[in-house]
């Protein structure tokens, strides 16, 4: 379901340069950001690139791209 919101056209700007790169649409790079920084805001204690790899990792598992772990190298 959508809202809509007034945004700061600043904040659209940037959105539009940055989901240009990334494949996504204007909306869907704001709704990126505010998934993040919802993410962040939960977890101070974690950095952008551990969100990231948090976030593929459960991508990969909801593919079913997973292996057993067998616990040796």
């Amino acid at each position: 379901m959508g809202t809509t919101v007034s945004l700061d056209s600043n904040l659209v700007s940037a959105a539009r340069s940055y989901s240009s790169v990334e494949s996504r649409s204007v909306p869907r790079q704001i709704e990126h950001w505010a998934k993040i920084g919802r993410i962040a805001e939960d977890n101070p204690d974690l950095n952008y690139s551990a969100i990231k790899n948090i976030l593929l990792g459960l991508a990969d598992i909801a593919e079913g791209d997973v292996e057993d772990y067998n616990g040796s190298l």
